[in-house]
């Protein structure tokens, strides 16, 4: 087991990163106030890993609340929400309950924002089980639902007690999934982390034949790169907002096609890859780097191109992004490989030009 920490103070947490942790419900019971939890997952998780997870917690004497979600991203919503609140209510879970997220993104994201809200706020940790969650969203305490005008439009920053990825989970992802959460790894390597990047090239083959060793050292260095920036600006005031590498572009994608059309990986490496271009276009990156982005994603089975909303789309659904400040929308793009940046100059004519480019 691998272990790193997130370094807040008293709100800090670690990270626990290995195979067949779910198999230790020892790993959780230090971090709970009492021994009353809350498992919420989704109905696709839920038949894998629910019952022995719930037993292996009630063998280590603890009450246990189960509440099951609809699965997907059309279901990251206020009527799915409330099906948490209405668990919690009709158990008569009080704010000492720890919920606990036992699923991807989605079901890490609501439950953390039901946590942050439930009795004004409860104790919550995150059990990711798909490669995007344990490397990206179950780390920092981001939690939202979305808006039909643009994605995670509601939420608040409210951080987890701990994180548990067990590598192991990832033998049951369909394949499209495991690509989607590749996507969110290799941003991290694209905006700080050059040597990683190389690290990626050299062994995607091995991430992508689930190779455990591989896994675990992909899901640490994301975590480690996701770890420091949330310690150096936990509510997105500067550094943090360049993890959004290419969510601009891509939640434009998800909320113009309909949420779960496309998965948040697919429409973030589409989006990468329009950064990139955008990025060429302001005299950044060259022609070689481009392809360079471009490459990695398609050889992880991405896509390299964005739908096809139309520029006027597009540009009406980015002004929506929670990067605009003023009415200026900022995007994250590429100063070099390995080096982000979040600008305003980006001229509004070579955002289209790039748009009606990759789409």
């Amino acid at each position: 087991m691998r272990t790193l920490n997130v370094e807040l103070a008293e709100r800090s947490y670690p990270i626990r990163i290995g195979a067949r942790l779910l198999e230790q419900p020892g790993l959780i019971k230090p971090y709970l106030k009492t021994r009353r939890v809350a498992v919420v997952t989704n109905d696709v998780v839920g038949p894998l890993y629910l019952d022995a997870f719930v037993a292996g917690l009630e063998a280590e004497g603890l009450s246990v609340t189960r509440i099951v979600l609809p699965d997907g991203e059309a279901h990251k919503d206020w009527p799915t929400l409330n099906l948490i609140f209405d668990g919690l209510l009709a158990a008569r879970c009080d704010r000492s309950t720890t919920l606990i997220a036992l699923g991807g993104g989605v079901v890490g994201d609501m439950v953390g924002f039901a946590a942050a809200t439930y009795q004004r706020g409860v104790p919550f940790i995150q059990v990711p089980t798909t490669l995007l969650s344990q490397v990206d969203s179950s780390v920092g305490g981001k939690t939202a639902i979305n808006h039909p005008l643009g994605k995670n439009m509601i939420g608040a920053f409210y951080q987890p007690r701990l994180v548990i990825a067990d590598t192991a989970a990832l033998d049951t992802l369909p394949d499209r999934e495991l690509k989607a959460g590749l996507a969110e790894v290799i941003k991290y390597g694209l905006i700080r982390d050059l040597p990683f990047l190389d690290w990626i090239e050299t062994n995607l083959g091995r991430l992508l034949a689930r190779d455990q060793d591989a896994l675990a050292e992909a899901v640490e260095r994301s975590c480690h790169n996701k770890a420091e920036v949330v310690v150096a600006d936990e509510t997105e005031q500067g550094e943090r907002a360049t993890l959004n590498l290419g969510h601009t572009f891509g939640h434009a994608i998800e909320t113009g096609l309909g949420y779960g059309e496309w998965l948040h990986g697919e429409a973030v490496a589409a989006g990468a890859v329009m950064a990139a271009d955008l990025s060429r276009r302001m005299g950044w990156l060259s022609d070689a780097d481009v392809e360079r982005v471009r490459a990695i994603h398609a050889r992880a089975g991405l896509p390299v191109k964005g739908a096809p909303l139309g520029a006027d789309r597009y540009l009406e659904l980015m002004a929506h992004d929670k990067k605009v400040s003023d009415g200026t929308l900022r995007l994250v793009l590429l100063r070099q490989i390995g080096k982000a940046v979040i600008t305003a100059e980006a001229p509004v004519e070579a955002i289209r030009a790039t748009i009606e480019a990759c789409c």
